[in-house]
């Protein structure tokens, strides 16, 4: 492994080591950082190692720990059509440790008013409330960046006029540390193997992209190509996805896509530098083994070279197989989207080799049909173009995210549109998300007001949504909804493997097959009669039968 070591006047250092074998040190010409290849012997006991640094001027030494291995048995899972999964903000889940709400390290950030500050949800409470996303059917649970996020808010950017602060764990200060307000490593770890207890999968955040405007490397790069660019010069991303697919597209076109810093203010990560790359693999291997965690969900895909990807999947199948990552790529077209999913050599001659991605072409339609109450029409004919990809049932379908806004702010957005939105997902192609409070109906408009805390996730709250006393009429209508589709699904395999066949299309009514399941929605304000042909279904005889399509959806068998 590649050991980092920062500091001052590292120039001409030598490493000495004990049980482990330490290399010769290449400092950069800051003296800043040392870079240290050390070779770990399979024989070796887990325990403290001590290791010493020595230069002209004195003598520095340290104490770290080689860990014996995780068990493997139930760790390190992946996921897959069968599964179901959650987003959760953990600081906006629920609180169950209030003393790390306010740590007196980076005190002051603490305002649940305010809706860029820390709310004080963490691991702790996450954990609290399994028995609840158990209880709903969800068999995996995708838990933001846990990285550690110190930031004051008088060095970051405002918003409007407000400081914010980077309660969501995109703008890491410390890739190797966990956010304290968030807990420590050994308490993530007990979520997951409580987690797994209860065959729950954990899903952890990476970003391999950036790190926060906070972190130390930005004044002090390890070397002159850690970043593209700098604070005073550097290219702004213009967030143009379709640039790296495009065969025509030339490199100074890609560049502010693969090079520019995300939101013009995170420093934007050069994986071309070997040293980058080599750092970023070692990190994502090290937070999987340290936690049993059982897939990875990275943020923003495209915005890093192919190569890379391919280099940093290849070292997490080497070790962990059974491991799945599902990448962020925010596009609405699905040629767009077909470029980047699946493991065939693309245009560009790189498999990037990712398991699956996020399906944002059909999220918008999705939404256009069922919150919009447009035509359906759109809905299959994006369904329709699934011939693009190579595994559309591979795809992660959601109705939301943290990134836009709640279903419940779109024009014309109805509980009952809600439902019938949640019967598709639950019951068509794709491994299906659901974002945290959907199940609920929470509000929310434009970021961060789509980042509500959860009604019930902190003690003070007036009602408690976590239990179904606590939940209003509404709630209680789509919470059920949700639940009994989620628990039909694991009881009906062929809702999640089984090929999806169009029986009917119309621009109110929609009819499909999955195994022996058939599924009708209807979009229209009124019910309708539905001629479903028997012959499609394998039916011994000719002809159709009639059934009444409620408002709400069914679900035949």
């Amino acid at each position: 492994m590649r050991v980092l070591v920062r500091g001052t006047h590292l120039t001409g250092a030598t490493m000495r080591c004990a049980a482990v074998r330490c290399g010769t040190p290449k400092v950069n010409a800051a003296g800043t950082a040392a870079f240290v290849d050390v070779t770990i012997p399979r024989t070796l006991a887990a325990g403290p190692q001590p290791i010493e640094l020595r230069t002209a001027g004195g003598t520095a030494r340290a104490t770290w720990r080689i860990d014996a291995p995780l068990t493997r048995a139930g760790r390190f899972q992946g996921f897959s059509p069968n599964d179901a999964m959650y987003l959760a903000i953990v600081d906006r889940f629920a609180n169950g440790d209030p003393g790390n709400d306010d740590p007196a390290i980076s005190a002051g950030l603490l305002d649940r008013v305010k809706g860029r500050y820390y709310h004080g949800g963490d691991l702790a409470g996450l954990r609290h409330r399994l028995p609840y996303l158990k209880e709903l059917g969800i068999t995996a649970i995708w838990v933001t960046p846990l990285y550690e996020n110190m930031n004051t808010p008088n060095v970051k950017q405002a918003i409007g006029g407000n400081p914010v602060t980077d309660y969501h764990g995109y703008g890491a200060t410390d890739l190797y540390a966990l956010e304290e307000r968030f807990g420590d490593l050994p308490g993530f770890k007990a979520l997951v193997d409580e987690a797994h207890t209860l065959g729950l999968k954990i899903i952890l955040d990476m970003v391999a992209n950036h790190v926060g405007p906070d972190h130390p490397w930005v004044a002090d790069p390890p070397t002159p190509t850690w970043f593209n660019g700098t604070v005073a010069r550097h290219l702004n991303n213009n967030w143009q996805v379709w640039t790296i697919a495009d065969p025509h597209a030339t490199d100074e076109i890609r560049a502010t896509t693969l090079k520019g810093w995300f939101a013009n203010v995170l420093p934007d990560l050069n994986q071309d530098d070997p040293e980058v790359a080599r750092y970023l693999i070692q990190n994502t291997l090290w937070w999987t083994a340290m936690s049993g965690i059982d897939a990875i969900r990275q943020d923003t895909w495209p915005y890093v070279p192919r190569t890379f990807w391919r280099d940093w999947m290849t070292a997490i199948k080497r070790e962990y197989p059974g491991m799945r990552v599902v990448g962020e790529v925010w596009d609405g077209d699905p040629s767009v989207l077909a470029f980047f999913e699946g493991s065939r050599p693309r245009s560009d001659g790189v498999s990037a080799r990712v398991d699956a991605l996020f399906d944002f072409p059909l999220f918008y339609a999705l939404r256009k049909a069922f919150a919009n109450g447009n035509s359906l029409a759109e809905l299959t004919r994006m369904i329709g173009r699934d011939h693009l990809y190579d595994a559309p049932n591979q795809l992660v379908t959601f109705l939301g995210l943290h990134d836009v806004p709640r279903f419940m702010h779109e024009r014309g957005a109805t509980t009952e549109g809600l439902q019938l939105a949640f019967t598709f997902l639950l019951t068509a192609r794709g491994t299906p998300l659901v974002y945290y409070g959907d199940e609920i109906a929470l509000p929310g408009g434009d970021d961060p007001d789509n980042r509500r805390d959860f009604p019930g996730g902190w003690t003070s709250d007036a009602r408690d949504a976590f239990t179904a006393a606590g939940r209003t009429a509404a709630e209680r209508a789509v919470f059920d909804h949700v639940r009994a589709l989620l628990h039909l699904r694991r009881e009906r395999p062929g809702l999640a493997t089984s090929p999806m066949q169009m029986l009917v299309e119309t621009d109110s009514v929609l009819a499909y097959r999955r195994g022996a399941t058939v599924v009708l929605l209807n979009n229209g304000p009124i019910p309708t009669d539905v001629a479903v042909p028997v012959a499609a279904l394998g039916a011994p005889v000719l002809g159709g039968c009639v059934v009444r399509a409620e408002r709400a959806g069914a679900v035949r068998g």
